[in-house]
């Protein structure tokens, strides 16, 4: 059976991009592909002698509503993923800017930004029905690569569900392509105290510091019994990826030291998380 996946999302959040991976992977890809002409793509690459593995770029559309058909029909006759790639509009703006094309969707009469966000309404029920969202706003090429790489590599790994732990800093705004979002932002700070203030939750004072708060206990007690029901519900729904946001203020400390720790329990029950530090560097 053919292995299809569709990537859709913004323009410029890097759909071209992630097709390219995807290549260097031995999928055949075929990019910028206008939605009326994918059910014939999908025929013709999943007969006789098909590709295993077809990735399907869809192109900027007006008509959101023919991707979500071509995507209920696909599901209904293959094996088939959605990847949603997302990103701010602040750095979708910056990225036009910098290569100086026009926008798919731009008719003359908005500006940049304006355009930008009449598309993300357009595809915001795509975005809804997609098995896994991707922001690229904070990610550069070789970032994006190795995330492409890590999901649809040649080794995902043998957990029925890839998870993501990811920690940030609300200061910095909510990650677009989260699932579960947990604010430990009621422990207390290390922040505060001088020794630990250019530590990171990746060192083991501010790790210790975090993990013996009277509070820290229980809430990863209780996190964790709720991760045990949620991983095999998701699982049982037939939902192939789960991302799990720890966020704190600055993203430094608390959200890194938890975040390791929760990654550390689901390897204990034989998951394979990826973790990212999305704010450690700010």
């Amino acid at each position: 059976m053919t292995d299809v996946l569709v990537i859709t999302g913004l323009s410029g959040a890097g759909r071209s991009q992630a097709a390219d991976e995807l290549e260097d992977l031995g999928w055949f890809v075929v990019d910028n592909l206008p939605i009326e002409l994918l059910d014939k793509i999908v025929e013709l690459g999943s007969g006789p002698g098909s590709f295993s593995k077809l990735g399907l770029v869809v192109g900027p559309t007006a008509h959101p509503e023919a991707v979500l058909a071509a995507i209920h029909r696909l599901r209904a006759d293959h094996r088939a993923r959605v990847v949603f790639l997302d990103a701010t509009t602040a750095e979708v703006v910056k990225r036009y800017g910098s290569s100086r094309r026009k926008h798919p969707l731009d008719d003359g009469t908005t500006g940049m930004a304006d355009t930008i966000d009449r598309e993300r309404m357009l595809l915001e029920p795509v975005r809804a029905v997609a098995d896994l969202v991707i922001d690229t706003s904070v990610l550069n090429v070789h970032q994006l690569k190795a995330l492409i790489v890590d999901k649809f590599g040649p080794d995902p790994g043998t957990s029925p569900m890839q998870i993501a732990v990811t920690s940030f800093g609300f200061k910095h705004g909510l990650p677009l392509d989260v699932d579960v979002v947990m604010d430990v932002r009621f422990l207390p700070n290390p922040h505060w105290i001088d020794d630990l203030r250019p530590l990171t939750g990746l060192d083991e004072p501010v790790r210790r510091y975090v993990l013996d708060q009277p509070a820290t206990g229980e809430f990863l007690q209780r996190f964790e019994h709720l991760l045990e029901l949620l991983l095999p519900a998701y699982a049982a729904e037939g939902k192939s990826y789960l991302s799990v946001a720890i966020g704190c203020t600055g993203g430094h400390h608390r959200s890194v030291a938890l975040s390791e720790e929760i990654a550390g329990w689901m390897r204990s029950k034989g998951h394979r998380p990826r973790i990212t530090h999305r704010d450690l560097n700010h």
